[in-house]
């Protein structure tokens, strides 16, 4: 059932939990999630974005995301990520998503508050919420390498105050440590998220979560993030399970066989991560 409201957030954080957004690609990412979802019987996002419309055509991508969740069991939620094109987030609301990001963190921080603003505007016209963010995370969205922490930008707990007053956004994305891609040395500051916390009325996120230490994630959902982002293992599950099977099924041309364990993986890895946020 398509149907993921800010509210969702609230409940699972006062649950101690975390949502999990799920990075799709394809339909086959699409339908692994989805069906994470019924196993699981936990909420989960759909995250069909900026990112992803490189590779996909923005209308046919963001179709076979809602056509997933309003078939699927369960609460199913398709949300832009990292969106910086104001006329793409309106598309997108159009389409029908639950939720929407516009990313200004490399704007200066007055242009981030104008543009946020008027992306909560346009979002809350169409019924869907809105997630901000203050500082830009190092890595890359698409491309995994070890990426060190050392020099980012950490979200202040007052400039956050002021920039969820001043835009209205449903929820924060928060720079505590955290980066985009796999880390080896990447620890989260909880203190300062417990700050962060303190200083907002509204449900934190955490995005490059890939590689964290499991204390950290822990930590970081029992501190106020109820919402984690989850990308770079999936492209990693997905590809290694294709290499694994393909071998054996070019001979014969079986692309399905290859399709299918590309979605298995992608599946399981959504079921472990899901049962590691909290949801039994």
């Amino acid at each position: 059932m398509l149907s993921l409201g800010v509210a969702s957030l609230r409940r699972a954080h006062a649950a101690g939990r975390a949502i999990g957004a799920f990075a799709t690609y394809d339909l086959e990412q699409v339908q692994a999630v989805t069906k994470a979802a019924e196993i699981t019987g936990a909420p989960v996002m759909l995250l069909a974005g900026s990112s992803q419309f490189r590779h996909a055509d923005i209308r046919l991508l963001a179709t076979a995301a809602l056509v997933a969740a309003e078939e699927a069991e369960g609460e199913v939620g398709v949300h832009l990520d990292h969106s910086r094109d104001l006329a793409e987030l309106r598309r997108c609301v159009e389409f029908g998503y639950t939720s929407v990001m516009y990313d200004g963190s490399h704007e200066p921080y007055e242009d981030n508050v104008a543009h946020t603003a008027e992306a909560v505007r346009i979002a809350h016209g169409h019924g869907a919420w809105v997630e901000g963010e203050l500082c830009g995370l190092a890595g890359d969205e698409d491309v995994s390498t070890d990426v060190a922490p050392t020099g980012a930008m950490m979200t202040s707990p007052e400039q956050a105050a002021d920039f969820v007053d001043r835009t209205g956004v449903d929820a924060l994305a928060v720079s505590v440590g955290n980066v985009h891609g796999f880390s080896s040395s990447a620890r989260l500051d909880l203190d300062r998220l417990d700050a962060v916390r303190k200083a907002v009325p509204v449900p934190l996120v955490l995005h490059g979560a890939s590689g964290l230490p499991a204390n950290d994630l822990d930590g970081a959902i029992r501190t106020g993030v109820a919402k984690i982002n989850v990308n770079a293992e999936l492209r990693r599950a997905y590809l290694e399970a294709v290499a694994d099977v393909l071998p054996a099924a070019l001979p014969g041309s079986e692309l399905a066989r290859v399709l299918r364990a590309g979605r298995e993986a992608v599946r399981d890895h959504v079921v472990t991560a899901i049962r590691g946020f909290g949801w039994s």
